[in-house]
C-alpha cells in the first residue's frame, strides 16, 4: 500500500479504529457516549534507530498511550503520529 506520510526515525502513523456503536447488549450508543477506544490500526513505520528497532508493522492493531502524538489530517482522514516507544501492545 502506497502512502504519502513515511515516519522518520522510530515513528508510526496510525488511524483510529471506529468506536462500538452498539453495547454488548445491543444499546445503541449516542455519539458522545461512544467509549473511544485506544485501539489503532498501524498505516505507516518510521525504519527506526540504531537504539530502537521497529518492532510493529503496517496493518498491526496496537494499543497506545492516551495522550500520546500528534493529529494530523490528510487527504481528508484523520491520522496520529507517534514514537514507537508510546505503542503499549499489539492487539492479536
Amino acid at each position: 500500500m502506497s502512502f504519502g506520510i513515511k515516519p522518520l526515525g522510530a515513528r508510526v502513523v496510525i488511524k483510529m479504529v471506529e468506536a462500538e456503536e452498539k453495547t454488548k447488549s445491543g444499546i445503541v450508543l449516542a455519539g458522545q457516549a461512544k467509549e473511544q477506544p485506544q485501539i489503532a490500526e498501524v498505516i505507516a513505520v518510521g525504519p527506526g534507530t540504531e537504539e530502537e528497532k521497529m518492532e510493529v508493522k503496517a496493518g498491526d492493531k496496537v494499543v497506545f498511550a492516551k495522550y500520546a502524538g500528534t493529529e494530523i489530517k490528510y487527504e481528508g482522514e484523520e491520522y496520529i503520529i507517534m514514537g514507537q516507544k508510546d505503542i503499549l501492545a499489539v492487539v492479536k
